[in-house]
């Protein structure tokens, strides 16, 4: 099912795009039977986890695991791209029951990325099968995100002959989704020579897997602690069976995980923006529906459909990179996991508003949906962990480069503007330039010790980054003569708005703030002309919103 974009492009790996919509379809379908809304609902109100239609899910009739799965081990060899879209389309159902299905991939990877190809040919072939429910154990009470802090220890059992014959774990984990229902987890502890994974199977004498937690949201999945108290593995559930390999297990899972997440948050995205859109069709204020009122619609409502194009043209963009053989993308992930997540929480908070009373009632969805898409903003690495990774990372590749890494962006754009001089190019590009000289600055003057200056950043870099994505999509379509293309192109002049607004306003809070600048020094800035140009972004915004509501209200 592999298949190549074109001779002129590398193979991509993955389905083709009839088989991913085949799988997207067959989620879809889960709507009709096991995951009805009025299930769902019964569901969240219980905190129900649905063991039963999950493992059905997983079953000889569906297989859903098997698009993350090689065909060596029994699967269907799904790439990022069949992935992100399969795990968009169930969350845009139930994040909860997304959250449940995910645990299964997670839980696999760090198989998939270390473990022996004995270690795959048995796991990755007993998920296969449709008979195991995964979780991945790392997170511990006192250590959160931070795997460096693990305390959970796997010391060596020997023989006579002094080989290591297993390992006895002790230790406690925290907050792992489908913990409690897990048929084996890969669990992270501390040996000798380091961190490793292993594989812990339910029922092991001293393995107990606890009550499941009461959540704000998602909760129709199962959230739980897992204890270990002197638990014998055999030293061939150690994965990769080499002890001390599992941050660098750890760090090629986060990497494409994280963009999985992306995809989580956008699922509910949309489900709170279809409700929102049809509510704002129907309703009728002071003799007009609300799709007609731009206090409505440009505030409530098309920021966040933009958001999300912007955040889904970064996405696939990511995993095409992904399925092309790219490895190294653990920042990017990062990027999409923070833009999407947190547009994704805005979104739903704003689809409350947007119902008044009836947002705030379960029957309209957009209650649960806010409940459940703040999780995203957390697990998997909050949001401030993420800030912290993509503004350390971009901060020394822009230092290796002398400049070049955010230089080439604004290059890239301004190469881009001349195919598409209306899709917002020229401001990513002067975004990308103020960017650069503010990086250069917080160096020069050792601020990058300023956790709030460093977060300031990573959100600079965030919208730059997936602002660029948006444009080269604008600019594929406008090529390929796409008949979307016009009505990307407005989405993407409103994005940029939004880039140069959030990136002028942040690059004066870091000169004026830390007090190390005079206010000369944020004159200075001022008075370039990219600076200059970008604070006059808003030029025309509003008709483009106005565009922009006209494509979603169908006007």
């Amino acid at each position: 099912m592999t298949t190549s974009v074109n001779k002129a492009e590398p193979v991509l790996k993955g389905l083709d795009s009839e088989s991913r919509q085949m799988v997207i379809e067959t989620v879809r379908q889960l709507k009709n039977r096991l995951l009805t809304r009025e299930k769902i609902l019964e569901y969240d109100k219980n905190e129900f986890f649905p063991e039963e239609a999950i493992r059905e899910m997983l079953g000889p009739d569906i297989g859903l695991q098997l698009i993350f799965i090689s065909e060596d081990y029994g699967g269907i060899g799904g790439g990022a791209r069949d992935c992100c879209a399969a795990i968009r389309e169930m969350c845009k159902i139930c994040l909860g029951i997304g959250t449940a299905f995910f645990a299964i991939q997670l839980g696999a990877e760090p198989i998939i990325v270390g473990g022996t190809e004995e270690q795959k040919i048995k796991w990755l072939g007993k998920i296969a099968e449709g008979n195991c429910l995964v979780a991945y154990a790392v997170t511990e009470p006192g250590a959160g995100s931070n795997l460096a802090a693990l305390k959970t220890k796997a010391d060596p059992v020997k023989n006579d002959a002094g080989e290591v014959t297993g390992y006895t774990i002790n230790g406690t984990k925290q907050f792992i989704s489908s913990g409690g229902y897990a048929d084996f987890i890969t669990l992270l502890a501390k040996t000798t020579e380091g961190p490793a994974f292993f594989v812990v199977e339910k029922g092991t004498p001293g393995f107990v897997q606890g009550r499941g937690e009461e959540k704000h949201g998602i909760r129709t999945s199962n959230t739980s602690p897992l204890s270990f108290t002197d638990v014998f593995v055999p030293a061939e559930n150690l994965i990769g069976e080499v002890p001390g390999m599992g941050m660098k297990q750890a760090g090629k899972v986060f990497g494409y995980t994280r963009l999985m997440v992306a995809a989580m948050a956008l699922g509910p995205c949309e489900a709170a923006l279809e409700i929102v859109i049809q509510y704002a069709k129907e309703r009728i204020q002071f003799g007009s529906p609300l799709s007609e009122k731009q206090g409505y619609t440009h505030k409530l409502v098309v920021p966040h459909a933009v958001r999300l194009q912007a955040a889904t043209a970064y996405m696939d963009e990511i995993a095409v990179r992904s399925d092309s053989g790219e490895s190294d993308l653990h920042v990017e992930g990062s990027i999409a996991k923070l833009f999407a997540t947190e547009s994704a929480n805005k979104a739903a908070d704003d689809a409350i508003q947007a119902l008044g009373g009836y947002g705030y009632i379960t029957e309209f969805e957009v209650e649960k949906i806010k409940r459940d898409v703040k999780i995203t903003c957390i697990y998997e690495g909050t949001s401030e962990i993420q800030q912290s990774i993509i503004s350390t990372f971009r901060w020394k590749d822009t230092r290796k480069t002398k400049g070049e890494f955010y230089g080439s962006v604004n290059s890239e754009m301004e190469r881009l503007d001349a195919v598409a001089g209306d899709a917002g190019c020229r401001l990513y590009g002067l975004a990308a330039r103020v960017l650069n000289d503010i990086i250069m600055r917080v160096h020069d003057n050792r601020l990058i010790r300023l956790q709030h200056v460093m977060f300031t950043l990573a959100d600079m870099m965030t919208h730059v980054e997936v602002g660029a994505g948006m444009a080269r999509k604008a600019v594929d379509l406008t090529k390929a003569g796409d008949s979307e293309a016009e009505n990307f192109k407005a989405m993407s002049r409103v994005f940029a708005d939004e880039v140069a607004q959030l990136v002028s306003r942040n690059a004066l809070k870091i000169l004026l703030g830390c007090g190390i600048f005079d206010q000369k020094a944020a004159y200075d800035l001022i008075e370039t002309n990219s600076y200059k140009q970008l604070v006059c972004s808003s030029l025309n915004v509003i008709n483009d919103m106005d565009l922009v509501a006209d494509i979603l209200f169908a006007r």
